[in-house]
């Protein structure tokens, strides 16, 4: 295999699921530990990739940072956001799944008195001064650009916690279910699916018939699925068919 060929490889996997570890780059090139090793050296002095503990982090540009997308259909995630809180009542313990959505869901949440869990640095630092909240916030690796806590240290500390509701987002849905783009994302979001009474999912429309990497649940896992009253009736069809308990925000 070509120099290039084995650092586009690194690359692209290192860009699909957020972090690999040297293992996986080995059995994904086929090469030695020294040659991967060589090849990390140059990819982190070029800035595409960066160093971690027992692996590498993706720190490329073709990255959407949380900023870019948190503006995108902002009116429909604010009108998903709105809806989701109305169900939350005081004294709850809630876990907000990181990402642009659930962080409108957050902003309607600031005056309750609640307990609230989540793996989202830019939650966390939304709710942080609220003096009725009480915040626990999930640690692990920081997905770059994303401030979400993913990794073998966010899902040990998910597995102790339970609460009432889970809110999370998503990357995509198909008829085949709830999607992700990042392994590591997935693994924590599965692990959260065990720790609440009741599952909420937040979604505007233009995640609907989009694929992702790997599949977090089925489409009837969620117990509640809200979403913006752009989606197209062939998708709400789609939903009804499958008993998804559907809310199409106005």
């Amino acid at each position: 295999m070509l120099v290039d060929q084995r650092r586009a490889i690194i690359l692209d996997f290192a860009e699909r699921n957020g972090f690999a570890t040297l293992q996986q780059l080995i059995e994904a090139t086929d090469a030695s530990e020294s040659t991967i090793r060589r090849d990390l050296e140059v990819l982190d002095r070029t800035g595409q990739i960066r160093r971690t503990r027992g692996g590498i982090a993706y720190s490329g540009e073709s990255l959407t940072t949380f900023e870019d997308r948190t503006t995108r259909g902002l009116s429909e995630k604010q009108k998903i956001g709105r809806a989701v809180a109305a169900l939350v009542q005081p004294g709850e313990s809630i876990l907000l799944d990181g990402g642009t959505t659930t962080l409108e869901v957050a902003r309607h949440l600031v005056s309750m008195p609640l307990q609230i869990v989540t793996n989202s640095l830019p939650i966390a630092q939304l709710l942080i001064n609220a003096p009725q909240i009480e915040l626990i916030l999930i640690g692990g690796y920081l997905y770059p650009k994303t401030g979400v806590a993913l990794g073998p240290l966010a899902v040990q500390a998910l597995s102790t916690i339970r609460v009432q509701r889970l809110i999370m987002s998503v990357g995509g849905i198909t008829e085949e279910g709830i999607f992700n783009s990042n392994t590591l994302l997935v693994e924590a979001e599965q692990k959260m699916l065990e720790t609440a009474e009741e599952v909420i999912v937040a979604a505007d429309h233009g995640k609907f018939g989009r694929n992702a990497l790997a599949r977090v649940c089925e489409l009837s896992r969620p117990d509640r699925l809200f979403v913006d009253s752009c989606l197209d009736p062939h998708w709400q069809d789609i939903m009804k068919s499958a008993g998804v308990n559907l809310t199409l925000v106005e």
